[in-house]
């Protein structure tokens, strides 16, 4: 039971049936924002208080505010699905609460309870219901919970006043003209995280520090970019946004352990129980660039696919490094492991299998 008092505040001026058909049809990602907001704060005195839904809107922010000048913040990605009966559930929320718990402990903010997480999601959801999309075509709404130092202040610690937020976006199918192999290019200039830093939090500043890379890949015709690790430059983290996926011939998968300096992605862990279910074994260990380069040229490594929350399950075909490349996906196609699991993982989320797991959350 959360003990937010969530004050619920209705805009009367919301966003007409029609206009609202019309994004709902075609939503993008990111592009849209939902009529309402959800917003708490903190403070050492008071805790977690103030909770409120709002219209949606621009805030006001002092030139001081911490965020601003020392990068204190947080945040997650979940989605909600509508089922064929109407119903809107969300996809292991539990786990989403938890990740924003380890970061807020790496970034020295304060914890928000799971109960609190939960009632604030599922309360957004509820008021801004209309908004959610039906299933067709993988439609879906992301929901980005964030938290950040609202106090004004200039000085190195932690704030004494922090802002919690919920924000909703429908999204639509990540891979609007079906699913295509993307190209990777490996980063060797760059890093992500090295150990004892925040590679393992969920942090604007990890994003950021993939911008550049990301940027040389897509001016040299790449998609992504891939990232090694920080000491040897040898092993296989991450990309810039989604944890990787490596299959075998003989049906077995591996996935880069965590080390602290990978995200432990929701979709990431989801997929090992899920694998694991469909008779593949799953294995999480260290996994160099050499390995996937030399598995893919013998033969031993079949598929490659990278997974997060906004694209699900993503098949990798391209790998290119200074002086070589390699095809993860020849034909241009997912292979049968790739559609296999995220097909599984799909049906589950839309309703269409059985949740055998229990990580659906029924929000209305």
């Amino acid at each position: 039971m959360s003990a937010l008092d969530i004050e619920v505040n209705a805009r009367q001026d919301r966003t007409g049936d029609d206009r609202l058909s019309g994004i709902l049809a075609a939503p993008g990602f990111g592009t849209h924002f939902t009529d309402h907001m959800l917003t708490a704060e903190w403070t050492p005195e008071q805790g977690w208080h103030g909770a409120r839904v709002t219209a949606y809107g621009p805030l006001t922010l002092d030139p001081a505010t911490a965020v601003l000048h020392y990068a204190q913040e947080i945040f997650e990605g979940l989605k909600a699905y509508r089922h064929a009966d109407g119903s809107v559930w969300t996809f292991r929320p539990e786990a989403n609460a938890a990740r924003l718990a380890r970061s807020a402990r790496r970034l020295a903010l304060p914890e928000l309870p799971v109960e609190d997480f939960l009632a604030t999601v599922d309360t957004l959801v509820q008021v801004d219901e209309r908004w959610v999309p039906d299933p067709q075509g993988e439609k879906s709404l992301y929901l980005r919970p964030f938290m950040f130092a609202s106090e004004s202040f200039l000085g190195v610690r932690p704030a004494k006043h922090v802002t919690y937020m919920v924000i909703a976006s429908p999204a639509g199918a990540y891979f609007a003209h079906g699913i295509k192999p993307v190209s990777i290019l490996v980063s060797e200039h760059f890093t992500r995280a090295a150990a004892g830093g925040m590679g393992a939090a969920k942090t604007g500043g990890n994003y950021a520090s993939s911008l550049a890379p990301q940027q040389e890949a897509i001016h040299r015709g790449f998609d992504q970019v891939v990232f090694l690790d920080a000491i040897e430059r040898r092993h296989v983290e991450e990309l810039g946004g989604m944890n990787l996926y490596f299959v075998f011939d003989d049906g077995s998968i591996v996935t880069p352990e965590l080390t602290g300096t990978i995200l432990e992605g929701v979709t990431r862990s989801s997929i090992i129980e899920l694998a694991g279910s469909l008779g593949h074994k799953v294995e999480e260990r260290r996994f160099t660039i050499d390995e996937w380069r030399d598995g893919v040229g013998s033969g031993r490594l079949t598929e490659v696919f990278a997974c997060g929350t906004a694209a699900v399950v993503t098949p990798v075909g391209r790998l290119a490094w200074r002086d070589g490349e390699v095809d993860c996906a020849p034909g241009g196609a997912a292979g049968p492991v790739t559609q296999q699991v995220r097909q599984a993982l799909v049906d589950i989320q839309y309703g269409r299998a059985e949740d055998t797991f229990g990580w659906l959350h029924r929000v209305v």
